[in-house]
């Protein structure tokens, strides 16, 4: 969230309304030592100036990221902490997001659909493809809308034996049906993360996954119809727990590759 700043000061009530949190969000700030108000007059009203907004807006920015409350503290009292120098990594961040959630969905429908195909279950096999004809024309509107993207995506997928892209696919499976048996667990248990960083690997077999297409991945498995079904048909509840699982995922890549960007080591 980017906030205008002057030099008046806020109380809390105008902070929230300005940031779009509630009060009771800068209070429990206040409380854990975050956010504490540049005065308190003495009838106890908090007073906010601008150094306290900037310091906001770095929260609001973090918690965008993922990081936990303790965590953000941690950073923003690291002696080193420059504030400049942080805008400038979460205007990276946010200029990657955006670049790549533009063609994101487009990419991935037209692509990868063609690759792992229309995923349907059965006692036998986990996994068949579109038939012929309909892999080919998502092929064809790959390259037509996409050009040289999808096209060296397709030519590394062709370029493995029949072999290979049937190995390729049942490690698939086997990582989605683990998944699927650690249902009952939560989305950020270390078990169900473990086999998500084995489905990131696996992805690597057709392409080099940004951290935007990994989380486009987990919206479309819940929200695409054709996913959606697909992963149903292994459990009912699985495209919604995939969707929360790769949303962590990714959430503890962004804060990792943060921390290493700011030079902040972990604890």
């Amino acid at each position: 969230m980017l906030l205008h700043v002057d030099s008046k000061t806020y109380t809390v009530k105008q902070l929230a309304d300005l940031a779009g949190v509630t009060p009771r969000t800068l209070r429990h700030y206040d409380q854990i030592g975050l956010l504490k108000p540049a005065k308190v007059g003495s009838n106890g009203y908090r007073h906010y100036d601008e150094d306290d907004v900037l310091r906001l807006q770095q929260i609001l920015f973090f918690r965008e990221l993922g990081f936990e409350l303790d965590k953000i503290k941690a950073v923003l009292q690291q002696p080193g902490f420059d504030l400049l120098s942080a805008l400038q990594v979460h205007r990276l961040r946010l200029q990657e997001r955006q670049l790549h959630t533009q063609r994101l969905i487009r990419t991935v429908d037209a692509t990868i659909m063609h690759l792992i195909g229309e995923v349907v279950m059965s006692e036998k096999k986990l996994f068949e493809g579109f038939s012929e004809e309909k892999q080919q024309a998502y092929e064809a509107q790959a390259i037509e809308n996409w050009g040289d993207g999808a096209r060296e995506t397709i030519k590394l997928w062709n370029s493995y034996s029949r072999e290979k892209q049937a190995e390729i696919m049942a490690e698939g499976g086997r990582i989605y049906q683990e998944i699927a048996n650690h249902i009952d667990t939560e989305p950020a248990s270390s078990q169900v993360q473990a086999n998500l960083a084995q489905w990131h690997q696996h992805l690597r077999n057709f392409y080099e996954p940004t951290f935007d297409m990994l989380r486009g991945l987990g919206d479309m498995y819940n929200e695409h119809p054709d996913f959606n079904a697909t992963f149903t048909a292994i459990h009912p509840g699985l495209p919604a727990f995939l969707q929360q699982a790769i949303n962590h995922y990714v959430d503890t890549l962004e804060t990792e590759w943060l921390q290493q960007e700011l030079g902040i080591l972990k604890e």
